[in-house]
Parts: structure tokens; C-alpha cells; sequence
């Protein structure tokens, strides 16, 4: 199921290349914004909201035209840890009132896009603490119930390394009638990080009608050769966001990847003319690359 609201979105995603935003909980600490777990990036909703909204102005400033509010890390197991569960809707609320707030100062005559980012409920890198089927359905559930509160225009399902935490997310999203993306973290060989097939993953939630599909937190490099496998699985509009701030390899990878905003832009323009719709940032990318991205795609419109 797809609410009216992801059928009024599906054009406008469709229509052509659109620039997503960059990192944000890597920006935050790149401006001295503590970030330790188990929080990490969302203790800045409450210490730091000004700098929370200024990073998403600076976004849509470098030409962002989705912008992902801060919510990677608000679901109720983060919060339970960290004591403030009780808080959650209002810090879900909060996280996404500043990235709609932050799409006033948007130049053109079309807002930006507000999605909200949705974490594997445990770790993003090892499947193997990835809990039972019932769990993930409650605890999922519970953040699209948040998340129906806050309003944005989309949720932005992300860094998925299982099947089934995909398919649970994506059915407590399609359950509330939330539009919805999915976004897959993939190791070297083109698998999910559990080992499954990326088919099989996208097979496992299409029947919620995702707006697009995705991969994002893996190095350019990786990400360039294992795209043209997603453009074949699906039909839907494709996303592509790398990761460049690992200095130590990701789990599925032995190599890491730093790059100047100029030579990611150049994988940018790479994904789109391997088929993606839809590019931004991962991990370690700034406002200056995703500048960079949205100069590189103006070419040949």
C-alpha cells in the first residue's frame, strides 16, 4: 500500500535527477557537536538544534532538493539506552521541524523534500545482532508511529543489511501510510552484509511500492561497480550515496576511500549514466561535495 501523499511524491522523484543531501552526523562532529553512543548524532536535537538546522541550510544552500532530518538515531531501542525513550516522539517532532524549517531558505520556487532517515534498530555493520522477526516489528512499528506525528514527506529507510529488517521496516512504513524509500548497505561482492542477494532484498519490499531503491555507506568505488546489479533488480528510481570517512575498512570491505568534493562528483555523474535518479552523500561528505554533485549534474540537462 502507498499513501496519496507518496502518489503526489512519485511524480516529482521520477521526473529526473534530483541531489540528495550529505552526511549529517558526520558534519556535526566535523563542527564540534559531541556525538558519543549511544545517541551519537540525535543528542544534538537537544544540545544542538540551531547547528542541526544551520547543516541542513547549508544543504539545500549547495543545492540539496531532499533533505534527510536528523532521525537515524531516534528509534526506541537508541532512546531506551539512553534513557529518554519517553522523549522520543518529541525528539523525532523536533528533528524534523528543523529540517522543514531549514527548506524556508530555499532559493528556487520548489521546496525541498523532508524525509526521514529510519536506522536498522541495532547495528548498522553486523546482521548477526539484527533481532527476531516479532521485534523488529514492534520496534519498528513504534518509530513510524512517531514518525506519522512528525509528518515529514517521506521516510528514508537506510543502511539495511538484512532482508527481513528491510521487509519490517517497509511494512510498519506502508502500515501507516508513510511514503517510503529503502536503501540498501551492500558488502564488496554485490550481497547484503548478512550474505543474502540484493535481488532478494528488493523483491522483499517492493510490494510496499517504495518511491525508490537504494545503496549508501559503501566506498565510490564499490558503490560505481555494484550499481548497474540494483538498475537490473528494479524498475523504481535508484539511489546512490557513498560513504568516504572510513578510514578503517567497513565490515564487507578492505578498502576505505576519501575523496575531494571534486572527485566525488565524478562518481555522481558516474551513477546517474549507470542509471540512478537520485545521488548524494553518506558518512564524511559536507555541503561542499554535495555543491559539487549538483554542478556535475547540471551538465547535459
Amino acid at each position: 500500500m502507498v499513501s496519496d501523499q507518496g502518489e503526489a511524491l512519485r511524480p516529482r522523484l521520477e521526473r529526473g535527477r534530483m541531489v540528495l543531501d550529505g552526511a549529517t552526523g558526520t558534519e556535526l562532529e566535523r563542527r564540534g557537536v559531541p556525538a558519543s553512543p549511544p545517541l551519537w548524532a540525535a543528542a544534538a536535537l537537544t544540545t544542538h538544534p540551531d547547528v542541526v538546522e544551520a547543516v541542513h541550510r547549508e544543504y539545500i544552500a549547495a543545492g540539496a532538493e531532499i533533505i534527510v532530518a536528523n532521525t537515524f538515531r531516534t528509534n526506541q531501542r537508541t532512546l531506551r539506552a539512553a534513557g529518554c525513550e519517553r522523549d522520543g516522539a518529541i525528539l523525532n517532532q523536533r528533528a524534523v521541524a528543523l529540517a522543514r524549517r531549514a527548506t524556508s531558505t530555499a532559493l528556487s520556487g520548489v521546496r525541498p523534500l523532508v524525509a526521514a532517515s529510519v536506522a536498522p534498530v541495532e547495528d548498522c555493520y553486523c546482521p548477526e545482532l539484527v533481532p527476531p522477526e516479532a521485534v523488529l516489528a514492534d520496534e519498528h512499528a513504534r518509530m513510524m508511529a512517531w514518525l506519522h506525528e512528525a509528518a515529514p514527506d517521506l521516510v528514508w529507510i537506510e543502511t539495511m543489511s538484512t532482508v527481513r529488517e528491510a521487509r519490517a521496516a517497509a511494512r510498519a512504513a506502508a502500515e501507516r501510510h508513510l511514503p517510503l524509500a529503502v536503501s540498501f548497505v551492500v558488502q564488496e561482492g554485490g550481497d547484503l552484509l548478512s550474505g543474502e542477494r540484493l535481488e532478494d532484498a528488493v523483491a522483499a519490499v517492493e510490494q510496499f511500492a517504495p518511491l525508490a531503491l537504494g545503496l549508501n555507506c559503501i566506498p565510490p568505488r564499490g558503490l560505481t561497480a555494484i550499481l548497474p546489479r540494483l538498475r537490473q533488480a528494479t524498475s523504481r528510481p535508484v539511489s546512490a550515496y557513498a560513504h568516504i570517512n572510513n578510514a578503517v575498512p567497513i565490515r564487507g570491505w578492505n578498502y576505505s576511500e576519501a575523496r575531494s568534493p571534486a572527485e566525488y562528483a565524478a562518481y555522481a555523474r558516474a551513477w546517474v549514466d549507470l542509471g540512478a535518479e537520485l545521488v548524494g552523500g553518506c558518512c564524511g561528505t559536507t555541503p561542499a561535495h554535495i555543491r559539487a554533485v549538483r554542478a556535475a549534474l547540471r551538465v547535459g540537462r
